[in-house]
């Protein structure tokens, strides 16, 4: 770094990935960052944490935790009771490891595609992936054939550690050159018995990676268009857990983690994997982890701190009868915005109160937040300490509290393209722009108002599709509730409610009508009443608004 740069201008940030030498001889993605001038300005100074120029995160989550609380502690725990130690778990990472490096020919920064259910092998895989000094390219193990053809292509993966179970899809993919290895099977192949012959290899050293140097590329599970590759380093994958999960979770060794999210979520790899490491706890990773399997596994498990949607909250309303949730004691909330009303239906019936976040894939992980006391219904909260956020116009220009504009957000995390003109769309002026409309109030909480391709915009009047869908799921026979325009030669638009009710409702259009006319300006009220019998959501349970409104 030149002698006069400030550590927090875009371009030191960016020549800050090659202040010292890394360790990658496949220099794909270094190669593949984006130019410098379009890094987003990074935070890397009090109070964001700080790192060593020297840094391998599979060794700071999983070796270093070992160091300072011993072998002995639980760290992974499946469905079906089984419990990996944090020694059995190194013991296991390292066999993984020395399987990738000494057996598959892996050298740091070759990129490994990781698939499969949420179980202990895909973690310690991950882990194992860190370790060498490879490139995590974690994928949903939903992912289809073209899907799996377009990220491999995109990220030049080269290698692949698949769940038998998971391997068709990716078989078909017919990825040139792609060289993978299947666990959780019987053949002679499977990297269960290649991991255990390397039981006498002893310990596996961890590459000696720069912090700057990509760990992990995470592809948007965005609605539309081509996937991004984001780009995340070593020193990331800490900073989430320093910030977010150290300063608002809080979490204690003591504690269980579960939740919902796939480990190739970032929402899911944060909450289930790396913020329990961090803080030495324990993780439950659950291969089912819808609403009807979650309650009974938080029970069984005496979990203590839950990740997952806000429509996996509003289920389980409805299930709490005969579950032990005595041990829960952390709920967290984030992939798409918290109604008030779940909020509030959520700590009536539990006494618990929600920590609602918003984070983004090009972000890793929550960046606003607000926790117990600091909580404010209805409200996202406030920048997470080490983050700043604002609310600005379309030029950039910081709007006044109360008005309504595009987040844009920065912190020790900023979003790195791979190879993708698109960043310029989303960083701009040094910050990173989410693509959310929010609401800064006067004491400083944010609030979120919608996409800002999800406003509705009918007879001069801006409608924000959740504020009405907030309203709708007050009604106590709502299940779920999506809210999109219709173009109207008229209007411009209209608004459209698609509704699903609870089970044995009879409720009818007339009686919704009346309840939004009680609850909302006669503007915002939906004109229109779609009944569904379920709505299009990703893998990872965001609203696809945009299938509904094709549907017009």
């Amino acid at each position: 770094m030149e002698p006069n740069s400030s550590p927090n201008t875009p371009a030191a940030a960016a020549d800050a990935s090659v202040r010292v030498p890394g360790a990658h001889t496949d220099t794909f993605t270094r190669d593949h960052l984006p130019p410098p001038q379009q890094w987003p300005e990074l935070l890397l100074d009090d109070p964001a944490p700080h790192y060593p120029d020297r840094l391998n995160c599979g060794h700071e989550l999983l070796d270093r935790t070992v160091e300072e609380r011993g072998p002995d502690r639980p760290a992974l725990r499946s469905g079906d009771g089984g419990v990996w130690s944090y020694g059995e778990l190194r013991e296991t990472v390292d066999r993984i490891a020395h399987v990738l490096t000494d057996d598959l020919a892996v050298v740091p920064g070759n990129r490994v595609l990781l698939r499969g259910p949420t179980t202990p092998w895909l973690a310690a895989c991950w882990l194992a992936v860190m370790k060498a000094g490879a490139v995590a390219v974690t994928v949903l193990a939903q992912a289809r054939t073209s899907e799996l053809s377009t990220i491999c292509s995109i990220a030049r993966v080269s290698h692949a550690l698949c769940d038998a179970r998971s391997a068709e899809d990716l078989a078909k993919a017919d990825v040139e050159g792609l060289r993978t290895t299947l666990f959780g099977g019987d053949g002679p192949e499977d990297l269960t018995r290649l991991a255990a012959a390397h039981s006498g290899s002893g310990p596996y050293r961890a590459v000696d990676t720069a912090a700057d140097e990509v760990a992990l590329i995470a592809f948007t599970s965005g609605t539309t268009g081509r996937p991004k590759g984001c780009m995340h380093l070593h020193r990331d994958l800490l900073a989430i857990a320093d910030t977010f999960s150290r300063q608002v979770l809080r979490p204690v060794p003591d504690d269980v983690f579960a939740g919902s999210p796939p480990l190739g979520f970032t929402f899911g790899l944060g909450g289930l994997l790396v913020f329990p490491l961090r803080a030495g706890a324990s993780t439950l990773l659950l291969e089912q982890a819808g609403p009807n399997h979650l309650l009974p596994a938080l029970a069984r498990h005496r979990v203590s701190v839950l990740f997952t949607a806000p429509t996996a909250y509003r289920t389980m309303l409805g299930q709490l009868d005969g579950h032990d949730l005595s041990a829960l004691r952390r709920c967290v909330s984030a992939g798409e915005n918290l109604p008030a009303a779940t909020w509030q239906a959520w700590f009536e019936a539990t006494g618990l109160r929600i920590i609602n976040g918003i984070g983004a894939t090009e972000l890793l992980h929550i960046f606003i937040s607000a926790a117990d006391d600091a909580i404010r219904p209805g409200t996202t909260g406030v920048p997470v300490p080490g983050w700043q956020a604002k609310v600005v116009d379309e030029h950039g220009e910081e709007l006044p509290d109360g008005e309504p504009g595009l987040l844009a957000v920065r912190g020790p995390v900023g979003c790195r393209y791979l190879a993708d003109p698109r960043q310029t769309e989303y960083v701009r002026h040094g910050w990173n722009m989410t693509g959310d409309t929010f609401v800064r109030e006067p004491d400083g909480y944010f609030r979120y108002v919608a996409r800002a391709d999800d406003m509705i915009i009918s007879s001069g009047y801006n409608i924000a599709g959740p504020e009405v869908e907030d309203a709708l799921l007050r009604h106590p026979e709502v299940a779920e509730a999506a809210v999109v325009g219709r173009a109207d030669e008229l209007r411009g638009e209209i608004v459209v409610a698609h509704v699903v009710l609870t089970q044995g409702s009879e409720q009818t259009a007339d009686s919704l009508r009346a309840h939004m006319k009680a609850n909302l300006a006669p503007h915002k009220c939906p004109r229109v009443f779609a009944f569904e019998q379920s709505l299009p959501r990703t893998a990872t349970g965001k609203l696809q608004r945009f299938l509904l409104r094709d549907r017009h």
